[in-house]
């Protein structure tokens, strides 16, 4: 028998979570886990009601704006803060959770992590924030990197 980890497990949701993405530039999936069960996921788009960018068009690429600056500048939600924001509007307390995301998140989803009481994530795909990182050491949130393993 050859189970995956539940680091593996999980990732790979996380990522079958992102194919719901109408974002034209990356497609991002995030899950949030409590005790080994999944409580939320989410993945990145235009807020409920609102035309997607698919659809309306990408306001950041029509601007130029290189990923990982100016991330308000965006229609869409992003992938954590969709889990996040499902979790609370559902009532799930998210206290010492962990976080899979298809990619590093950036600030602005690092600070509700942080304020959200997760206290790990894991992350496949790296992102170009660096202040991000730099909050997730300050707050005391474990940031792992995950690589599959290589048969």
């Amino acid at each position: 028998m050859n189970r995956p980890s539940w680091d593996k497990y999980f990732m790979k949701i996380a990522r079958v979570v992102s194919e719901r993405s109408t974002c034209r530039r990356r497609g991002v999936g995030a899950i949030i886990v409590l005790s080994k069960r999944i409580i939320a996921t989410g993945y990145n788009g235009a807020v409920s009601g609102l035309e997607h960018c698919e659809t309306t068009g990408c306001m950041r690429e029509k601007l130029k704006i290189p990923s990982g600056k100016s991330p308000e500048l965006c229609r869409g939600l992003h992938a954590e803060q969709n889990a996040l924001l499902f979790a609370a509007r559902a009532g799930i307390d998210m206290e010492g959770g962990v976080l899979y995301s298809t990619h590093q998140p950036c600030i602005l989803c690092a600070k509700m992590i942080i304020q959200a009481g997760i206290k790990k994530v894991v992350f496949e795909g790296t992102y170009p924030d660096r202040l991000a990182r730099d909050l997730f050491r300050e707050a005391k949130i474990k940031l792992v990197r995950y690589r599959e393993k290589r048969r």
